[in-house]
């Protein structure tokens, strides 16, 4: 929804950018003895270069703070875990930190944490291994000062793989913990 309000938008601005652009006078081709056709030339230069810094400024999106988008771009969502564990990696637990660092910039906005498998196991075992995943994330954040009451979990287990395929590769991207705005 977000996403078809900026394409329409985006292409709404391109549309008027470019009629306005169809309607400009051209720079003569012919030499100015006056002394002041360069001066006229490098000002609409200047004024096309302007209109395109502006251009490029309104079509770029806009990120709401304290969104998903603003969370996915300026910290990341997600966290890896190694095979049939759901204790922090050393990596994951930096990430986890820098979550915790943007959940305090933003009060007022709650998480859930999803813990997810790969494809070996049953569904029951999965299930509670992606929620000790989700549980050993949302722990460290506590631990960390965010507020319990922020912080929700949930376990897909096996049944949202971000890769299809089996192998070790694919298994290793489905073995991951999200963290989603609510």
């Amino acid at each position: 929804m977000v996403f078809e309000k900026f394409a329409l938008k985006a292409a709404c601005l391109a549309a008027t950018i470019l009629l306005v652009a169809a309607c400009e006078t051209p720079v003569e081709e012919k030499a100015d003895t006056s002394g002041t056709g360069g001066a006229k030339q490098e000002t609409k230069m200047v004024k096309k270069a302007e209109m395109k810094a502006e251009m490029k400024s309104t079509m770029e999106p806009k990120v709401a703070p304290g969104s998903q988008e603003d969370l996915v771009l300026n910290v990341g969502s997600q966290i890896q875990y190694d095979y049939d564990q759901s204790v922090l990696r050393s990596d994951s637990r930096q990430v986890v930190e820098r979550w915790a660092k943007w959940l305090q910039q933003y009060p007022a906005v709650t998480v859930t944490i999803e813990g997810h498998c790969d494809e070996r196991g049953t569904r029951e075992y999965n299930l509670g291994l992606g929620e000790r995943r989700a549980d050993a994330a949302r722990k460290y954040l506590i631990a960390l000062g965010v507020n319990a009451d922020r912080v929700g979990t949930i376990s897909y287990g096996k049944e949202r793989p971000l890769c299809v395929s089996s192998n070790d590769g694919c298994w290793a991207q489905n073995r991951r913990g999200m963290l989603l705005v609510n």
